[in-house]
């Protein structure tokens, strides 16, 4: 509990043990109401001066204009401890409401903890601690056993287990070797690491995670925007309304010549007045999805906003693509077939030719022809074109090589050989030759047969993987993973209009979720009803244009994901029904005179407590 809590809380106790103390003192008259406004003020002036500022500001219409004028209205009809009685159970439902919220945050900033104070330059042999702001790309820098990795890189020296329960939730280390990549945010915890960063700070894994968290806020859900637009409309409504009723019945009583009971109709009016405050919407909705976002982030889920959250909810068809998302993406040359050269200088050149792509596949010729004995040389490259879709055409000392499909193949108008192994083939054609093909290998993702299951689990009607890969590659995976629907040599513009047919096919209410991680994925993910994409190891552009994002890229977290959007959305729903149903009952009540300020106050207060203590629940996802 912050300071001004515990402020709060102290007012709270002093007024109560007042009011209490006033009800076995025998006063009367002025005397009595001087009494009863010493804990009326202590416990009501920030609500009193808060209701005078809106009416200054003409924006008269909220919940504090709402309680000043039924604690004033109490106290000049002389229900001085009624009066006081509102304001008191209001204010601890502003506490408790604050403290949740708090917990909330609490759970966030959790995460927020990740960010790294510092990073270790080493120079001439002494560190020297400096702004990771300060780190340019290619530094070496060094992370200490305890230390938080600062920024993004690979490690050049040094192993260890880092603990990565922050970004991902998992609180499995994982073990580290030179050579693996690193995020910022994980915590070495043993060994020394030399880490040649990849990445300026500002675009490092911790910042953009900070960064999606912090403006998760900004994008509200249809749920959200209808409360807001709501409260706008039904408070100024309510106001009305109770006006009327302290005004028509008792002047229809005076013109039908019976006694206008001015009196009673008041306070019945401002009975309705505080049984219709719509404090229990209006704060319990944006906080469950606030906690819904809270629990997933400490999941190592990230959802860039309570609409992404509802989205999510209804979704029941789940596209995949294949490469690093269902597969590990770390490819292996297991073979090379029809080549009239020798292996040796078949990796040369393919290797050469992909030396400037980050692509898995490329990384894993140069790292079959790295293996090998040979040793990169970009002087020997000249141009280099790439294909979308189809590969590179490159100059290697002097000759034109052409690395990629057979459409590639095709395009050169030579005639690429089959294989009929499982794997992604890589043909290779040096001056117009066939040079033969490469044979490359990929393994499917620990529990990405798993998380199929808890998908179809979860409600998803249909699972779809589409890829450019070659259709018996594509098949052989989609078989093992249990997906029935599966797409094969698709170029990045196919697989939008794959998705588009898909969206077309789905039930009116339903959502598509497309779930990728390489930059070619960008289009569908922005296609799709909500873009899911790998954080870890995934593209910058993947990650920016997806809604949602893996941050340790489990395919079993996209089930989960959905669980707690469900689970949020259900809580949403329950909050909204319970709310409204009682206060629609205490509103019929209290216009009828059946409801006292009493019954009031737990149709304000005690709804708002019940509301806020379900949308908590949505906090707690460890078990979905």
């Amino acid at each position: 509990m912050n300071k001004k809590q515990k402020k709060v809380l102290i007012r709270i106790i002093i007024s109560a043990v007042l009011m209490i103390s006033l009800h076995f003192i025998p006063v009367t008259g002025y005397v009595r109401f001087g009494l009863y406004m010493i804990p009326y003020l202590i416990i009501g002036y920030d609500i009193l001066k808060k209701a005078w500022k809106g009416i200054l500001n003409r924006q008269v219409f909220d919940e504090n204009f709402l309680m000043a004028v039924a604690t004033v209205g109490a106290v000049a009809l002389g229900e001085y401890q009624e009066g006081v009685a509102v304001m008191l159970f209001y204010q601890i439902g502003e506490l408790f409401q604050s403290y949740a919220v708090g917990k909330s945050r609490r759970n966030i900033s959790d995460l927020m903890d990740i960010r790294p104070d510092y990073a270790n330059i080493e120079t001439d042999g002494t560190l020297t601690k400096v702004d990771p702001d300060e780190v340019s790309v290619g530094s070496i820098i060094v992370v200490s056993a305890g230390e938080k990795i600062p920024i993004d890189g690979v490690i050049v020296e040094g192993s260890s287990s880092l603990n990565t329960a922050a970004l991902t939730g998992e609180s499995v280390p994982r073990s580290v070797h030179p050579g693996d990549e690193v995020i910022s945010g994980c915590i070495n915890e043993k060994g020394l690491l030399k880490i040649r960063t990849t990445r300026e700070f500002g675009e490092s894994t911790v910042s953009r995670i900070l960064e999606l968290v912090e403006n998760a806020s900004s994008r509200k859900s249809r749920s959200e925007a209808f409360i807001s637009k709501f409260a706008r409309v039904y408070t100024p409504a309510v106001c009305y309304s109770a006006l009327a009723l302290a005004l028509l019945p008792p002047l229809i009583l005076y013109l039908t010549g019976n006694d206008p009971q001015i009196s009673t109709w008041i306070y019945r009016a401002l009975t309705f007045l505080v049984i219709s405050c719509p404090c229990a919407l209006v704060i319990s909705i944006p906080l469950t999805f606030f906690a819904g976002i809270g629990g997933a982030s400490k999941e190592g889920v990230l959802v860039k906003g309570s609409v992404f959250l509802e989205t999510l909810s209804k979704v029941k068809y789940v596209v995949f693509d294949k490469t690093g998302t269902m597969t590990k993406g770390s490819f292996e040359v297991v073979g090379i077939h029809h080549s009239p050269v020798p292996e040796k200088e078949l990796l040369y050149f393919a290797a050469h030719a992909e030396a400037h792509s980050s692509h898995p596949i490329s990384k894993s010729l140069l790292r079959a022809f790295e293996e090998d004995g040979g040793r990169i040389d970009l002087g020997k490259v000249g141009s280099v074109e790439e294909i979308s879709g189809e590969g590179v055409i490159a100059t290697v000392d002097g000759k034109k090589v052409c690395v990629g499909n057979k459409r590639l193949m095709a395009r050169l108008g030579l005639e690429a050989v089959d294989c009929h192994e499982i794997g992604t083939v890589v043909h290779v054609a040096v001056d117009n030759t066939y040079y033969g093909h490469i044979l490359i290998a990929d393994q499917i993702k620990e529990g990405a047969k798993e998380a199929i299951e808890k998908l179809h689990r979860a409600g998803i009607r249909k699972t779809v993987m589409l890829t450019g890969d070659r259709t018996e590659t594509a098949e052989g995976v989609a078989k093992e993973l249990g997906i029935l629907e599966v797409y094969s040599q698709l170029l990045p513009g196919d697989k939008v209009d794959m998705v588009e047919k898909l969206l077309g096919e789905k039930h009116a209410g339903e959502m598509l979720a497309f779930v990728g991680d390489g930059i070619n994925d960008a289009p569908v993910l922005s296609r799709a009803d909500i873009g899911i994409a790998m954080g870890a190891m995934g593209s910058d552009a993947a990650i920016e244009a997806a809604d949602i994002v893996l941050m340790d890229d489990d395919p079993r977290k996209i089930a989960k994901a959905i669980r707690i959007a469900q689970k949020c959305i259900r809580i949403v729903y329950e909050n909204i029904w319970f709310a409204i149903g009682v206060k629609l009952l205490c509103l019929l009540l209290g216009a009828l005179g059946i409801a006292n300020m009493w019954i009031a106050i737990f149709a304000d207060v005690g709804v708002m407590v019940i509301a806020v203590i379900n949308a908590i629940r949505a906090l707690m996802v460890k078990k979905l």
